[in-house]
């Protein structure tokens, strides 16, 4: 007999919220009402975070937005579909509008867009969540600038090229939709957000060392 396969749990954003435990040691999302875990980041995917925080502050000093501009250690980003909630690897918040977060204080939760200067995800056996659904989901909610590192090559060729390689895409809002912009190598990363973060593709896949 053939056991019949039991449907996941599906969760609104605030059953998400709630179940949410503290000072768990994995992290965990909300894809369309099904929570997923998202193990902690480790080894080369750590590295790579934590010092492309280090390059993005220092950068954020140069451009005179210290303590304007601030990278918290954990935020939420609710987009617009109901049953989905997302933890990005890096986010640059402004902290001159985000007053007008009223989940922020609380429960860490960013909703609107003019908050968000800034996400990055970093590409792990998530792919396919960083190259489509928070790519659409980023796109939807019109956060202006979203950046896609895939410092492993483990996206489709479609985006990466074959042979695949390592590539950094910053995806800009034009006319409410993504350009994705591929660099590359030796390629200096040109982003409208940091005109002045002078490092290229293979500087920052180097941080990952």
């Amino acid at each position: 007999m053939t056991q019949a396969q039991t449907e996941p749990k599906l969760y609104s954003f605030d059953e998400f919220i709630s179940w949410y435990p503290e000072n768990s040691p994995a992290r965990y999302e909300l894809h369309d009402g099904v929570i997923i875990e998202i193990p902690k980041p480790r080894g080369k995917h750590s590295n790579l975070t934590g010092s492309l925080i280090e390059q993005l502050l220092i950068t954020i000093r140069q451009m005179g937005k210290g303590g304007i501009w601030t990278i918290p250690r954990e935020s939420i980003v609710k987009p617009k579909r109901k049953q989905s909630g997302y933890e990005p690897d890096i986010i640059v918040l402004n902290q001159e509008v985000i007053e007008a977060e009223s989940r922020w204080e609380s429960e860490s939760i960013i909703q609107n867009p003019d908050s968000i200067k800034l996400i990055v995800e970093v590409v792990s056996t998530n792919r396919r969540d960083d190259y489509y659904n928070k790519l659409r989901d980023y796109e939807e909610m019109s956060i202006k600038e979203y950046w896609i590192l895939d410092y492993a090559a483990l996206g489709a060729r479609k985006f990466i090229g074959n042979p695949k390689q390592p590539t950094l895409f910053v995806c800009t809002l034009v006319d409410e939709e993504y350009q994705m912009n591929p660099f590359i190598e030796n390629t200096p990363i040109i982003s409208p957000t940091f005109p002045q973060f002078n490092l290229s593709a293979q500087q920052i896949f180097a941080l990952a060392m």
